[in-house]
């Protein structure tokens, strides 16, 4: 799938070890931090450690796309990597907010 984007965007996927435990663990991480983070600047409050991993773990998967398909932007590091979950949960958390204002 990820390879699919690449292609239409003219980027090159960059190939891992799917199996290493690892690199779950590092997502979940960025995720979090990445959740806490849009939360904390969306509301001005997080959502609890399970609403932050959400907000950051689908924000990862948004942010990476619109990055692979904006900018061409794939992978990168750690750093990178918590930027672009950013900016997908603060963008998931906006789109949340136009949705139910109440409840986002």
């Amino acid at each position: 799938m990820i390879e699919e984007y690449c292609a239409r965007a003219g980027v090159k996927a960059i190939s891992t070890d799917k199996g290493d435990p690892m690199h779950f663990i590092l997502f979940v991480l960025i995720g979090l931090i990445a959740g806490a983070l849009a939360g904390r600047v969306v509301s001005g409050h997080g959502y609890g450690m399970l609403g932050d991993l959400i907000v950051g773990v689908v924000g990862a998967f948004l942010g990476g796309w619109l990055f692979a398909v904006a900018f061409g932007v794939v992978g990168g590091g750690f750093i990178v990597s918590l930027l672009t979950a950013f900016v997908g949960a603060v963008i998931l958390l906006w789109v949340l907010r136009l949705i139910a204002p109440s409840r986002a």
